[in-house]
């Protein structure tokens, strides 16, 4: 297998994943067996909306909740101070669900590649599955509020997530 070239993306994707289609958050990514902190989940590509797009339709539609936040470039390696439009990832980006008390992925976006890459942030257990932080600013009932009745401080949340670790 030859090495990507500066125009070739590498596309990785962890082998023992799959999706259970009747968890309380609807359908969620798990893991058929147990993995290390760090290991890659999978790179996925993005398809990047323009702002007009967000605004004029996507925004009206249920692809609104599944869409992520991406800078704008000013120049091809800058990314503007504050310009963003939304990008709709491929692959199983889409998938993870929410967890504030439970976050086990970390995701980090690739600018230049225009994909983002998924990491364990701790051991996962075989049949765990497998969440990402979608911030403070849910479009959505959180169902471990619901199933807790607890809200969680934002504080605390912040301190369990652990991005530094994967840069």
């Amino acid at each position: 297998m030859s090495t990507p070239t500066a125009t070739e993306v590498k596309l990785d994707r962890f082998p023992h994943l799959y999706i259970k289609l009747d968890t309380p958050k609807g359908r969620g990514v798990f893991s058929n067996t147990p993995v290390p902190p760090g290991t890659i989940l999978d790179i996925c590509p993005v398809l990047l909306l323009s702002p007009a797009e967000t605004v004029h339709h996507i925004a009206h539609t249920t692809m609104n909740h599944y869409t992520y936040n991406w800078p704008l470039r000013t120049t091809k390696n800058t990314p503007s101070s504050n310009a963003k439009t939304q990008a709709v990832v491929l692959g199983l980006g889409s998938m993870f669900n929410h967890s504030r008390s439970h976050q086990n992925v970390v995701w980090e976006r690739d600018l230049e590649r225009q994909v983002i890459v998924y990491r364990t942030s701790r051991w996962v257990e075989e049949g765990e599955e497998l969440c990402i932080s979608y911030g403070d600013r849910l479009t959505f009932e959180d169902a471990e509020e619901r199933a807790d009745g607890v809200q969680s401080d934002e504080d605390e949340v912040l301190d369990k997530i652990d991005l530094g670790a994967f840069s």
